[in-house]
């Protein structure tokens, strides 16, 4: 079964103000962002964060989930106040693969068709 309205609703806000929170935020680093995508859980008390990791190194990326591990609160806050909600997921932040993945998929179905 899919994911109810709700949550949807829910994950389509978080996608648009985390990114204004991020901006928000003193950390160039944490600044730049982006948000690929969130993900809330069933019941809506836990979230995702997909972040993009274009033009960051293995060792940027840990720096950056640090910064924003230490910053979730004001995060949170920040999107309580955004939206009036009583209560905020618990956010945790991840960087997105899945662009990665999906260009190695691709080789793998160029190099199947060639033969």
């Amino acid at each position: 079964m899919g994911k109810s309205i709700k949550v949807q609703r829910k994950e389509s806000i978080l996608k648009e103000i985390i990114p204004e929170a991020l901006s928000q935020m003193n950390d160039g680093r944490i600044r730049g962002l982006s948000v690929v995508d969130v993900v809330c859980s069933r019941d809506g008390s836990d979230a995702k964060v997909y972040l993009e990791k274009s033009y960051l190194n293995d060792k940027e990326q840990k720096a950056s989930l640090k910064q924003l591990k230490q910053a979730r609160g004001y995060i949170q806050n920040y999107c309580l106040k955004s939206t009036g909600w009583f209560k905020v997921p618990n956010l945790s932040f991840t960087f997105d693969d899945l662009l990665e993945q999906e260009n190695k998929m691709e080789d793998l179905f160029n190099k199947i068709s060639k033969k």
